[in-house]
């Protein structure tokens, strides 16, 4: 197994001292052994020190990758477990969230499977049900902890007052600006997670959440469990962030091809005939 520090490597048989520092590859995730008739050709990859087809590939969950490429080791079985819960709770937003419907309509107007999943990832990223609020409901948690008070001032800071290149928050990061109550799909998430983790703030948030929403005066939304899943697994913001975005992307991949399959006639949110449809005109 490879030394899980810093890896650096380059053109076969040359020396790292007699090479363009330039042309050296750094870094603590991946290395790569070449075949010994082709340089350009894999023998051996290592993930954090891991053989990923000699040890890995038909042993290792998913999630045990996914941590591999975030960590220099594995967490326990209990993260593993609540990790992969999570995985499935984001898989697919469904239709009616704006990055599936973004997803939908690059299907529906036969757009590329790139330009679909880029589509889901835009329209997914921000403030509202998105990666950014995510990230936002993260440092929240590295500032208020498990202190309903630091929870309430937090939310009452203008966020005018914050130099960013995204615009400016509207409602307090992980709360559904929107919402009457907190659905069902999100207490089932956030008591499965806490049940399965017992981890600091999914516990506590799973106890005080009633509280913690009349105090904030908004209901919890799944960006919100999500952020308190990804902090107590030990990831930075912008990596629950990441993950956000690319846990949910097999949901749009499936609606954007199924709507794709269906055609603009089974597009949802619209009237059933479209007053520019060519064939609601009489023929001449």
């Amino acid at each position: 197994m490879s030394s899980t520090v810093d890896i650096a490597y380059s053109e076969k048989g040359k020396k790292l001292s007699d090479i363009d520092p330039a042309n050296v590859i750094h870094t603590r995730i991946w290395h790569e052994e070449p075949e010994p008739d082709n340089a350009f050709a894999t023998r051996a990859a290592y993930c954090r020190g891991y053989d990923v087809f000699g040890q890995m590939v038909g042993r290792t969950r998913w999630v045990e990758m996914l941590f591999l490429l975030f960590r220099d080791a594995l967490p326990d079985v209990k993260a593993l477990d609540m990790l992969e819960a999570l995985a499935v709770g984001l898989a697919n937003p469904g239709p009616r969230d704006p990055s599936i419907h973004a997803a939908m309509c690059g299907g529906v107007g036969g757009s590329t499977a790139a330009a679909c999943l880029v589509a889901a990832l835009s329209v997914g990223a921000g403030r509202y049900h998105g990666a950014r609020d995510v990230f936002d409901a993260m440092h929240a948690w590295q500032t208020c902890g498990t202190d309903i008070g630091a929870w309430i001032s937090h939310a009452q800071r203008n966020p005018q007052d914050e130099i960013d290149v995204w615009p400016p928050r509207e409602h307090p990061a992980g709360f559904e600006p929107h919402g009457i109550s907190t659905a069902t799909i999100v207490r089932q998430l956030l008591e499965t997670l806490a049940r399965i983790g017992a981890s600091p703030k999914l516990s506590w948030l799973d106890e005080y959440r009633l509280e913690l929403e009349g105090a904030i005066g908004l209901p919890l939304e799944m960006t919100g469990v999500a952020a308190a899943a990804f902090s107590d697994l030990g990831f930075t913001p912008a990596e629950g962030e990441m993950l956000f975005l690319l846990l949910r992307l097999p949901g749009a991949a499936a609606h954007a091809l199924e709507q794709g399959t269906l055609g603009y006639r089974k597009f949802p949110f619209y009237p059933v005939e479209l007053e520019d449809d060519p064939a609601n005109k009489e023929a001449p």
